[in-house]
């Protein structure tokens, strides 16, 4: 049994690569649009020609997608296999037999793979490393894989006290639980919260607001993402660990990078977005 497989059955890893899986099923034109707009609103550009793009954590593969659709020749690596199997599987898709994307099972805290890779015009890692265990090790590790005068992109989710500390504990209840009933754990969780949402609109009578919501999701995200699979992500998403915009933002000022642009979850339960360059 490998190591991962080993996290997997003793609860201490979330299955990402399954739930993307399960995304790719509904993946399409207008989502994958919607990622390449991340890319160009976050990093002020309009094409990646002649740029390198690492995508640590590649998860679905869209993102790498996004890039190589932008001109980027792109290296994707994830921890978790089935990760790595959507992001070919998006690559034999759109991209068959492409030199210039290569896809590789690989982790942000394996130093001996990560020297072996180089650097890159623009690191990006959405959403990944405060998954890895040892986040601050993580960050390190990503922040010295960018060329000089090269960008780097993260998303890290935000420390709320208290109720990031609740969270730790119900990310760890839902891996600990069989796959059957931590679906059922999910909604039960989850379930009062958009019981509210729903509640809040139909007392302006517009409760149809809710479902045109969820459907328009990946629409409002920018990222391309489907609400339920975003969902499922956040309560099962362990290891799990948070950082505040300061101690991100001291952390790579320490390594020599300035902050170029930022978007806050203004103090919510989702990541805040980083776009720093190396001086």
């Amino acid at each position: 049994m490998t190591m991962i497989e080993t996290e997997f059955s003793e609860g201490r890893r979330f299955k990402f690569g399954k739930n993307w899986a399960r995304f790719l099923v509904h993946l399409n034109d207008e989502r994958i649009g919607q990622a390449e707009a991340s890319l160009k609103q976050m990093l002020k550009i309009n094409n990646l020609e002649g740029r390198t793009f690492l995508d640590v954590g590649s998860g679905s593969g869209l993102f790498s997608l996004a890039a190589r659709k932008l001109g980027a020749t792109v290296h994707s690596f994830d921890y978790d296999p089935q990760s790595v199997a959507c992001t070919n599987s998006l690559r034999s898709r759109y991209y068959p037999g492409d030199p210039q994307w290569t896809v590789e099972e690989g982790s942000a805290l394996d130093n001996s793979y990560l020297q072996n890779l180089g650097t890159f015009d623009i690191v990006y890692s959405w959403g990944v490393l405060h998954h890895t265990g040892a986040m601050w090790q993580a960050l390190h590790n990503v922040g010295d894989l960018v060329n000089k005068n090269g960008y780097l992109f993260v998303a890290i989710y935000n420390d709320q006290g208290g109720w990031s500390r609740r969270w730790l504990r119900i990310k760890h209840i839902y891996n600990k639980l069989p796959s059957p009933l931590n679906t059922i754990f999910s909604i039960l969780v989850m379930g009062p919260r958009e019981f509210k949402f729903f509640l809040l609109l139909c007392m302006k009578g517009r409760p149809d607001l809710y479902f045109r919501n969820i459907t328009r999701y990946s629409e409002e995200s920018l990222r391309g993402m489907s609400y339920w699979h975003d969902l499922i992500d956040w309560v099962g998403g362990y290891p799990f660990e948070v950082a505040s915009p300061e101690e991100i933002f001291d952390f790579y000022r320490d390594m020599g990078f300035e902050l170029k642009e930022m978007k806050t979850c203004r103090g919510g339960i989702a990541c805040n977005e980083f776009v720093f360059k190396r001086k």
